[in-house]
């Protein structure tokens, strides 16, 4: 049996398939801080025998809040002589110019734990002066002084040659073996300090906290008697060992909503859907990410905290390209200063929860507001709902505020988190030269289905799908995932003056080091799979182009290939092309799959296709346009392969619920899936 888990704001989900090829779910609350007791009680909830798991795949929030909420340990730099406030002096770019109200992001190390060495490495690699050991035994010390929990270190150049840094992690163990360390070699070996830099210190600051995590998890699992494979999810949409996770936690800092932007492309590719925009709405955030011509994009320019006020913090790991805003179903309603309606970014999370839950929650959510609108019945809440509390919270806090009805209030909180929403969606199709019509929508999360269809409609999509299990989704997606491990090395070369055989013998290096970390997993080397990519870009320029380059030997007439498709990527990415100007390769990017054995979509029993089985009751709801609406409701665990229903109406299934708008349609595909059609020309 495979099983996978996704710890959520609000909720932990989790989805398992058995050897029969059959899918169930089961969802639970999250318990911060404590998170590994959420994993167990919602393995306990779905009341699968534990001894018979043999592939675990968990996806876990940990690392991201304990960035956020600087809740890390206390940690050291060690760092080139001369380059102690790399961290402090950034770069000179910022959001927005003429934002007076710019801050300058507060280095996570104080000035005081940023120490020098002695050590320099020219831009080869080779070694101009060697590392002063008793300068470094020095900092050891001062660092034990300062009950210093982790350190990083950061040299220049040590993407080209990390000598100097393994000589001080040597010594670091060997001085000091319980301080948990970090050398920036083992987490990016591309180039620009700062950002290296800076992914370094907080792959340290948050390694004792992962460790922790993974630990307690680990023998939680095993008190249940769990004998299985254990994996975790990283940001670059793949998987890796529980170990691996430990040592560069800085990997897993997306590890849970990626899973659902790579089970939203392999739901695509099933279905024959190459373009898709993946959009996830849990109870803190909503996500999104285009994916284009099934390939879901993945970078390294990655930033946490970034905003208009503030340039955020940089992180040089492969992390799926996904845009993040702070609006879901425990996203609270609030009026501003200037006397706006505000929904999000604060979230009443998992407790005290939106008010219908009853656990003490006094500020209205978008779940509350989906309730009192119809959208949302309370007979599918774990809790007993008090819907005069939900009604007396929204009419005090933003009804009475502008003089309206409580159900008008509620509707202006959902129409206020759909425009945030729409902004996010727009970010990653419309900004980035998409058009929106040649995509389908994927929507997933306690809440995508909800939103998704008046949404998709707005934005120009012509079609919504929300998949089997669409509250679980990203746990789904895990399931469907292969391990994974990117190789990036900086390699600065003009390609007109490139030796084939030099770069051929840098290709198979980095290969060797891929085969050899899955040999240390345990996955034999038929198993492993390789991509490869070129960052390349004119001479001269600054900005990068990722091209898909051929795998194997290269020779002259492949030089000639990549810079053609270089060309042509260049053009679409910014609409010119310079033909005779000379390219230079930047990074050479390697991505090593390790196969595992993936469940296969089962298609649904036929059976019944009697819309009248599925129907549940008719209620009022209240839509933008038209108001109050009788709408019907069904259930959608009684829907059978082609089923349709016509606008209005709700499906609703364990955990979500599906608005369909007047004018729009549904109809159930062989999987299972609901395929609604938006009403987009």
């Amino acid at each position: 049996m495979r099983v996978a888990t996704d710890i959520g704001g609000t909720f932990t989900d989790l989805v398992y398939v058995n050897d029969e090829g059959e899918i169930g779910v089961a969802k639970s609350h999250t318990t911060p801080p404590n998170f590994e007791k959420g994993v167990i009680d919602v393995i306990e909830k779905s009341e699968i025998d534990q001894t018979a798991i043999k592939t675990f795949i968990h996806g876990t929030t940990v690392i991201i809040n304990a960035l956020t909420e600087r809740k890390g340990v206390k940690t050291g730099l060690i760092t080139t002589k001369g380059f102690r406030d790399v961290l402090e002096i950034a770069r000179g770019n910022r959001p927005d110019l003429f934002n007076v109200r710019y801050e300058k992001p507060v280095p996570f190390v104080e000035r005081y734990l940023r120490q020098e060495v002695e050590e320099r490495l020219n831009y080869k690699g080779e070694v101009l002066s060697p590392l002063n050991k008793e300068q470094l035994s020095a900092v050891i010390n001062y660092f034990k002084e300062q009950k210093v929990e982790a350190i990083a270190v950061a040299y220049l150049h040590s993407y080209v040659n990390p000598v100097h840094e393994m000589e001080t992690v040597e010594l670091i163990k060997k001085l000091w073996p319980e301080a948990a360390v970090t050398a920036s070699y083992e987490v990016t070996k591309e180039w620009r300090e700062y950002e290296r830099t800076s992914t370094t210190v907080l792959n340290s600051y948050v390694k004792p906290i992962a460790a922790t995590y993974v630990n307690r998890l680990h023998n939680k699992l095993v008190e249940n008697k769990t004998d299985s494979q254990n994996y975790i999810m990283q940001s670059n949409g793949g998987t890796t060992t529980f170990n691996s996770a430990k040592q560069t936690p800085i990997n897993m800092v997306e590890s849970g909503p990626v899973a659902g932007i790579y089970g939203a492309a392999v739901l695509g590719e099933i279905l024959n859907e190459k373009n898709i925009i993946a959009f996830d709405i849990g109870g803190t955030t909503a996500k999104c990410s285009l994916i284009n011509q099934g390939e879901v994009k993945v970078s390294t320019d990655y930033f946490i905290e970034k905003n208009e006020r503030s340039a955020g913090y940089p992180i040089k790991v492969p992390v799926v390209d996904i845009v993040e805003i702070g609006n879901g179903g425990g996203s609270i309603a609030w009026i501003d200063g200037a006397g706006s309606l505000k929904v999000g970014p604060q979230s009443a999370g998992a407790l005290p929860g939106p008010v219908a839950y009853g656990q003490g929650g006094t500020e209205p959510t978008t779940t509350d507001a989906n309730l009192i609108t119809g959208r949302l019945s309370p007979e599918n809440f774990d809790y007993e709902v008090d819907l005069d509390k939900v009604k007396a919270a929204i009419k005090e806090k933003v009804a009475d505020h502008f003089e309206m009805t409580v159900e008008e209030a509620a509707l202006g909180i959902i129409r206020i988190a759909n425009s945030n929403m729409l902004n996010a969606l727009k970010l990653i199709s419309v900004r980035k030269g998409h058009n929106p019509r040649e995509f389908s929508l994927v929507a997933f999360g306690g809440g995508g289905s909800m939103h998704a269809p008046a949404l998709a409609k707005e934005l120009g999509v012509k079609k919504v799908i929300v998949p089997v299990a669409s509250s679980v989704f990203s746990a789904w997606g895990m399931l469907m995932t292969d391990l994974r491990h990117d190789y990036i090395q900086t390699y600065i070369r003009r390609i007109n003056e490139l030796n084939p055989i030099e770069l051929n013998k840098e290709w198979n290096s980095i290969e060797v080091q891929a085969l050899k970390q899955y040999q240390e997993e345990g996955v034999s080397e038929e198993k492993v799979l390789f991509t490869r990519f070129a960052d390349i870009r004119y001479l001269g320029q600054e900005h990068t182009v990722k091209v898909p380059v051929p795998n194997g030997e290269w020779s002259d007439e492949t030089l000639k290939e990549v810079v053609k498709r270089f060309g042509n990527l260049h053009e679409q990415h910014y609409t010119f092309k310079l033909e005779g100007t000379p390219a230079e390769i930047v990074n050479l990017h390697l991505t090593a799959f390790g196969k595992v054995l993936k469940p296969k979509m089962k298609k649904i029993n036929s059976i019944n296709s009697n819309i009248q089985e599925a129907y549940k009751e008719t209620r009022p709801v209240y839509f933008e346009e038209e108001g109050w609406v009788e709408t019907k409701v069904y259930s959608r665990s009684l829907f059978g392969k082609g089923m349709e229903v016509s606008g209005p109406a709700i499906v609703e299934e364990q955990s979500a619920s599906t608005v369909i708008y007047p004018g729009q349609s549904l109809t159930v595909d062989e999987y299972g899936n609901l395929i609604i059609e938006t009403g987009v020309e």
